[in-house]
């Protein structure tokens, strides 16, 4: 049984999107079916360095307002937006030549656009958030973007894992939203951080609680920023660009 789910675009050119449709591939249905019972669904389409991509999406998110909230995620669904800050990442990323034994860890994913990009270019990549249900979107575009060898695990920053190993690069985009996950943030980043290795973060530059983590985190991190410029047909804002490396004690 075939299933069609409609596309709509980062780019805002719906019109071939409503013309087409998004055919789900069979391998995908039976996550599809299942998180189309709860949610209304359809196919982002997103282009990054002349690349397409598409990302299951929920399609009217309102009714995520009266479902319970996990008690250590934020009241508003940052996981069903793509942020702006995830695509300059992203871009940023897609220029990064894979290295031999590299691993890359996406931190607070949602739709784990950078991660996705990262691994379609050849990166070894696991995407995490705090929920397996919302990676259970990410498996199902993973498949779309023919990402299978893409991990995806639940995190729980207040509850860390011992089985994910360490990474030479942890990537996030828009994860300093509030002050409460800062210790947690820092603690997941020794923990699953390589000695030497380095994180890589966006966020729209204006964000009130970006400094205020970065005093936190100089102590022992050295901190770099970059500032991007994101301009789309609906949007323009500035992106900071953030890379941290771990110091040597």
């Amino acid at each position: 049984m075939s299933l069609k789910l409609p596309i709509s675009s980062q780019q805002g050119d719906e019109r071939l999107g409503r013309m087409a449709g998004f055919q789900v591939p069979d391998e995908a249905m039976p996550i599809v079916k299942r998180l189309q019972a709860k949610y209304s669904l359809d196919v982002e389409r997103v282009r990054v360095c002349n690349r397409t991509f598409y990302f299951l999406h929920v399609a009217d998110i309102i009714p995520l307002f009266r479902m319970e909230v996990h008690e250590n995620a934020p009241e508003f669904p940052f996981w069903v937006k793509i942020w702006e800050a995830s695509l300059v990442l992203s871009e940023f990323l897609a220029r990064m030549a894979p290295e031999e034994g590299q691993r890359i860890l996406e931190l607070g994913a949602g739709m784990a656009v950078p991660g996705m990009v990262a691994s379609r270019l050849g990166h070894d990549v696991t995407v995490t958030d705090y929920e397996d249900e919302i990676m259970d979107f990410v498996r199902a575009s993973a498949i779309f973007n023919g990402c299978q060898s893409l991990r995806c695990e639940a995190l729980d920053w207040f509850r860390p894992r011992d089985d994910l190993g360490q990474f030479d690069i942890i990537i996030g985009s828009e994860l300093l939203f509030h002050p409460r996950f800062f210790p947690p943030l820092l603690d997941i980043l020794g923990r699953y951080l390589v000695p030497g290795g380095t994180v890589y973060m966006a966020h729209k530059s204006d964000r009130e609680t970006l400094f205020p983590f970065f005093k936190m985190a100089e102590k022992d991190y050295t901190i770099a920023m970059q500032k991007h410029h994101f301009k789309n047909r609906e949007k323009k804002m500035d992106v900071l660009l953030t890379r941290l490396t771990m110091k040597q004690h």
